[in-house]
């Protein structure tokens, strides 16, 4: 199932080489079916909380380096989420499994979370709104998707899903696909679809789109 979360979104993911294997990776359909093993969620768990460390890191950096009041609405209110809603599920979850905050907090890094979180935030830190729109939206976005179409899946990742199904991220997808396409009208005009500029967004997204198939992968692979 595919969530309408904007123009720009539905062309990246449709030229994405690596969408599919991203949003039906082996790990996802392990929380859909219920058969991934726990150590190896409660792994991918600890390493996403480092990940939404810098995730809203970079989420904070497109707020400064926003031009219009929706662009800075829009990025503080991701942060707000990430800070008060997904990190919170990620304590949650780890301490009832025995994982207290300050565990949680010494994670180390694996190299799949390293090469993808610094990527984020060079596009940031070396080019401008758009770069960082476009190197964030496959996990804020390709997230909304799984949750979509994993919902009412039940069983023991319900809690995990529901989070990313539910109406609260489903309406901050909305909103991230809207301010996209805002930002690139803004800068680049109505037809900013057929620009080169866009085709250089468009690498940035497959780019990180592909570090998210790593990502899962060390999920799978690491526990």
């Amino acid at each position: 199932m595919t969530a309408p979360y904007g123009q720009a979104f539905r062309l990246w993911r449709a030229e994405a080489p690596d969408w599919q294997a991203y949003t039906h990776h082996a790990f996802v359909e392990g929380l859909r079916t219920g058969d991934l093993p726990r150590a190896r969620f409660l792994y991918y768990l600890r390493q996403d909380y480092i990940f939404l460390i810098h995730f809203a890191r970079a989420w904070a950096l497109a707020a400064a380096k926003a031009e219009t009041l929706m662009e800075m609405q829009v990025a503080s209110a991701t942060v707000q989420a990430l800070v008060h809603d997904e990190m919170p599920l990620h304590v949650q979850i780890c301490a009832d499994e025995g994982i207290n905050a300050a565990a949680l907090e010494a994670t180390e890094e694996g190299p799949a979370n390293l090469a993808y979180t610094r990527y984020v935030l060079e596009a940031g830190y070396s080019g401008d709104f758009l770069d960082l729109m476009a190197a964030l939206s496959p996990c804020v976005l390709g997230y909304g998707e799984i949750g979509v179409r994993l919902k009412g899946s039940g069983g023991p990742y319900a809690d995990w899903i529901n989070t990313y199904a539910g109406a609260d991220y489903q309406a901050l997808c909305q909103d991230v696909g809207a301010l996209i396409d805002g930002a690139l009208a803004h800068r680049l005009g109505s037809d900013w679809a057929g620009l080169p500029r866009f085709a250089r967004l468009s690498q940035r997204f497959n780019t990180a789109t592909r570090l998210e198939v790593g990502f899962w992968q060390m999920g799978l692979e690491e526990a």
